[in-house]
């Protein structure tokens, strides 16, 4: 499947704080991630969570990062979610149980074929790629190689992995993806976002996908 897009879709991910949140949606933000597993340098609680999503107006997508976690604690979290992020090793049976649309993050090792993960998870509504280190699910701050994505692919692609505004523009035309995701190139600290930062990299998204 090749679509070409109107604008390409923007997602913030880890907040931890109210003001961060004003400002993403003030600058037009599409969705924005909360991080659910503990083991991340941006991850709440779910009441954290049940805060800070009041705070997000209808129409900006609340999406939920998990990594290999329990149902429980997914459906506990539920109430404050528009979307789930799977970004463990969940089989497409698993993700599927949810009263939830969901996307699978795929981090890209060298013997992966997105063309059969598209395949597998067929009921995710897109693939967000990252970049791949051993050990780790994903929030490394590195790129990969845009050109190993497939022109066409039954999915539509999330772009991840060490965008900040200054690849991104590069990014966006080179890829063309659905949407594009970032955390750590908007951040003045861990989960501390930066107000300049996240405007430079919404201008260049938009400029890039004007062109």
């Amino acid at each position: 499947m090749s679509v070409n897009y109107a604008r390409t879709r923007i997602k913030f991910c880890g907040f931890t704080r109210h003001e961060d949140i004003a400002q993403a949606v003030a600058l037009g933000v599409d969705a924005l991630g909360f991080v659910m597993w503990p083991k991340s340098a941006r991850s709440i609680t779910p009441d954290t969570l049940q805060g800070l999503a009041a705070n997000v107006p209808a129409f900006v997508t609340r999406v939920g990062l998990f990594v290999n976690q329990p149902a429980e604690l997914i459906e506990q979290c539920l109430p404050y979610l528009d979307l789930i992020q799977f970004h463990g090793d969940e089989p497409a049976s698993f993700c599927q149980q949810f009263d939830r649309p969901w996307i699978k993050a795929l981090r890209m090792r060298d013997d992966i074929d997105l063309h059969q993960a598209a395949a597998e998870y067929s009921d995710a509504k897109a693939l967000l790629l990252d970049a791949y280190r051993p050990g780790s699910p994903g929030g490394t701050g590195e790129t990969f190689d845009w050109s190993r994505i497939p022109a066409t692919l039954a999915k539509p692609v999330i772009l991840a992995g060490g965008l900040t505004a200054g690849n991104i523009a590069a990014a966006v035309k080179q890829v063309m993806p659905y949407a594009v995701d970032v955390s750590g190139g908007i951040e003045a600290s861990h989960g501390v976002k930066d107000a300049d930062l996240m405007a430079s990299f919404v201008k260049q998204v938009t400029l890039a996908s004007a062109q």
